[in-house]
Protein backbone atom coordinates (compact mmCIF):
# COMPACT_ATOMS: atom_id res chain seq x y z
CA UNK A 1 0.00 0.00 0.00
CA UNK A 2 1.35 3.29 -0.88
CA UNK A 3 2.51 5.64 1.91
CA UNK A 4 0.44 8.53 0.27
CA UNK A 5 -2.99 8.87 -1.17
CA UNK A 6 -4.72 11.80 -2.35
CA UNK A 7 -8.42 12.99 -2.92
CA UNK A 8 -10.09 16.17 -4.23
CA UNK A 9 -13.32 16.60 -3.22
CA UNK A 10 -15.57 20.06 -4.03
CA UNK A 11 -18.50 20.92 -1.65
CA UNK A 12 -19.22 24.75 -2.08
CA UNK A 13 -16.60 27.21 -0.62
CA UNK A 14 -13.33 25.86 0.23
CA UNK A 15 -13.30 27.59 3.20
CA UNK A 16 -15.82 25.59 5.33
CA UNK A 17 -14.40 21.93 3.39
CA UNK A 18 -10.40 22.13 4.86
CA UNK A 19 -11.63 21.91 8.64
CA UNK A 20 -13.20 18.72 8.58
CA UNK A 21 -10.67 16.58 7.29
CA UNK A 22 -7.98 18.88 8.66
CA UNK A 23 -8.71 17.44 11.99
CA UNK A 24 -9.20 14.03 11.26
CA UNK A 25 -6.74 11.49 12.19
CA UNK A 26 -4.51 10.19 8.97
CA UNK A 27 -4.45 13.44 7.08
CA UNK A 28 -1.15 14.55 5.63
CA UNK A 29 -2.44 18.41 4.18
CA UNK A 30 -5.54 19.85 2.96
CA UNK A 31 -5.14 22.46 -0.13
CA UNK A 32 -7.26 24.62 -1.42
CA UNK A 33 -7.63 25.52 -4.82
CA UNK A 34 -9.46 25.31 -7.93
CA UNK A 35 -10.60 22.29 -10.44
CA UNK A 36 -12.36 20.86 -13.22
CA UNK A 37 -12.24 24.46 -15.56
CA UNK A 38 -10.85 25.24 -18.64
CA UNK A 39 -7.94 27.57 -17.78
CA UNK A 40 -4.48 27.10 -16.56
CA UNK A 41 -3.90 28.03 -12.82
CA UNK A 42 -6.93 30.54 -12.38
CA UNK A 43 -7.17 33.25 -9.59
CA UNK A 44 -9.59 33.78 -7.22
CA UNK A 45 -10.93 36.31 -8.96
CA UNK A 46 -11.15 34.83 -12.43
CA UNK A 47 -12.95 31.63 -10.55
CA UNK A 48 -15.42 33.94 -8.51
CA UNK A 49 -16.35 35.90 -11.68
CA UNK A 50 -17.48 32.21 -13.36
CA UNK A 51 -14.79 33.07 -16.19
CA UNK A 52 -13.08 29.31 -15.86
CA UNK A 53 -15.64 26.73 -15.21
CA UNK A 54 -13.06 26.06 -12.76
CA UNK A 55 -14.92 25.08 -9.15
CA UNK A 56 -13.32 25.43 -5.58
CA UNK A 57 -12.75 22.08 -3.95
CA UNK A 58 -9.90 20.72 -1.25
CA UNK A 59 -7.15 17.98 -2.54
CA UNK A 60 -6.46 16.16 0.21
CA UNK A 61 -3.27 13.79 1.53
CA UNK A 62 -3.53 11.16 3.01
CA UNK A 63 -1.72 7.92 5.01
CA UNK A 64 -4.13 5.14 4.01
CA UNK A 65 -2.73 2.85 6.67
CA UNK A 66 -5.13 5.20 8.97
CA UNK A 67 -8.14 6.73 6.99
CA UNK A 68 -9.40 5.38 4.19
CA UNK A 69 -11.00 6.93 1.05
CA UNK A 70 -13.98 5.33 2.12
CA UNK A 71 -14.12 7.11 4.97
CA UNK A 72 -13.37 10.56 3.22
CA UNK A 73 -16.30 10.22 1.32
CA UNK A 74 -18.49 9.57 4.17
CA UNK A 75 -16.75 12.61 6.11
CA UNK A 76 -17.41 14.82 1.94
CA UNK A 77 -21.15 13.70 2.41
CA UNK A 78 -21.75 14.80 5.79
CA UNK A 79 -19.96 18.56 4.55
CA UNK A 80 -22.40 19.19 1.40
CA UNK A 81 -26.12 19.32 0.49
CA UNK A 82 -25.67 16.71 -1.96
CA UNK A 83 -28.96 17.69 -3.24
CA UNK A 84 -28.31 20.98 -4.84
CA UNK A 85 -26.11 20.88 -8.23
CA UNK A 86 -25.33 24.95 -8.30
CA UNK A 87 -23.86 25.75 -4.92
CA UNK A 88 -24.01 24.65 -1.46
CA UNK A 89 -25.44 26.74 1.18
CA UNK A 90 -25.61 30.69 0.55
CA UNK A 91 -22.29 30.04 -1.83
CA UNK A 92 -24.34 30.01 -5.34
CA UNK A 93 -22.78 29.17 -9.03
CA UNK A 94 -21.44 26.88 -10.75
CA UNK A 95 -18.08 27.67 -8.80
CA UNK A 96 -19.58 26.16 -5.55
CA UNK A 97 -20.73 22.49 -7.30
CA UNK A 98 -20.59 19.57 -5.39
CA UNK A 99 -18.61 17.06 -7.05
CA UNK A 100 -16.31 13.76 -6.17
CA UNK A 101 -13.44 13.92 -8.39
CA UNK A 102 -11.80 10.52 -9.02
CA UNK A 103 -8.18 9.86 -9.87
CA UNK A 104 -8.87 5.84 -10.96
CA UNK A 105 -11.58 3.57 -10.48
CA UNK A 106 -10.78 2.21 -7.02
CA UNK A 107 -11.96 5.64 -6.25
CA UNK A 108 -14.38 5.80 -8.93
CA UNK A 109 -16.26 2.44 -7.66
CA UNK A 110 -16.34 3.63 -3.76
CA UNK A 111 -17.45 7.19 -4.34
CA UNK A 112 -20.28 5.46 -6.84
CA UNK A 113 -21.52 2.98 -4.04
CA UNK A 114 -21.16 5.29 -1.56
CA UNK A 115 -23.69 7.53 -3.52
CA UNK A 116 -25.92 4.79 -4.24
CA UNK A 117 -26.18 4.00 -0.63
CA UNK A 118 -26.88 7.60 -0.07
CA UNK A 119 -29.91 7.49 -2.42
CA UNK A 120 -30.93 4.76 -1.12
CA UNK A 121 -30.99 6.01 2.86
CA UNK A 122 -34.45 7.77 2.07
CA UNK A 123 -32.70 10.66 3.92
CA UNK A 124 -33.14 13.48 1.52
CA UNK A 125 -36.61 13.93 -0.49
CA UNK A 126 -34.94 15.23 -3.42
CA UNK A 127 -32.25 13.28 -5.62
CA UNK A 128 -28.78 13.24 -4.69
CA UNK A 129 -27.14 15.16 -7.59
CA UNK A 130 -23.56 15.45 -6.80
CA UNK A 131 -21.57 14.37 -10.04
CA UNK A 132 -18.11 12.28 -10.08
CA UNK A 133 -15.98 13.02 -12.20
CA UNK A 134 -12.77 12.34 -13.44
CA UNK A 135 -9.88 14.26 -11.27
CA UNK A 136 -8.63 17.30 -13.82
CA UNK A 137 -5.32 19.51 -13.09
CA UNK A 138 -6.28 21.25 -9.55
CA UNK A 139 -4.37 24.46 -8.99
CA UNK A 140 -3.99 25.87 -5.62
CA UNK A 141 -5.31 28.79 -4.17
CA UNK A 142 -3.41 31.63 -3.39
CA UNK A 143 -1.94 31.30 0.50
CA UNK A 144 -4.40 33.55 1.71
CA UNK A 145 -7.20 31.42 1.23
CA UNK A 146 -4.86 28.07 3.24
CA UNK A 147 -6.59 27.08 6.32
CA UNK A 148 -8.67 29.89 6.39
CA UNK A 149 -10.36 28.08 9.48
CA UNK A 150 -6.91 28.83 11.81
CA UNK A 151 -6.23 32.39 10.07
CA UNK A 152 -9.78 33.96 10.59
CA UNK A 153 -11.41 31.63 13.28
CA UNK A 154 -14.19 34.74 13.31
CA UNK A 155 -15.03 34.68 9.85
CA UNK A 156 -14.90 30.94 9.72
CA UNK A 157 -17.37 30.73 12.31
CA UNK A 158 -19.57 33.47 10.33
CA UNK A 159 -19.40 31.31 7.27
CA UNK A 160 -20.15 27.33 8.43
CA UNK A 161 -23.33 29.66 10.97
CA UNK A 162 -24.87 30.38 7.68
CA UNK A 163 -26.80 27.41 6.66
CA UNK A 164 -23.99 24.64 6.48
CA UNK A 165 -24.57 23.89 10.27
CA UNK A 166 -28.07 24.04 10.60
CA UNK A 167 -27.84 21.49 7.59
CA UNK A 168 -25.86 19.44 9.33
CA UNK A 169 -27.50 19.16 12.32
CA UNK A 170 -31.30 18.58 10.21
CA UNK A 171 -29.98 15.59 8.21
CA UNK A 172 -26.41 14.27 10.12
CA UNK A 173 -27.39 13.52 13.59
Amino acid sequence: MKKEETAIFAGGCFWCMVKPFDTFPGIISVRSGYTGGHTVNPTYEEVKDHTTGHTEAVKITFDPKVVSYEELVEIYWRQTDPTDAMGQFQDRGDNYRPVIFVKDEYQREIAQKSKEKLEQSGLFDEPIVTKIEDVQPFYEAEEYHQDFYKKNPERFEQEEASGRNQFKDKYWK
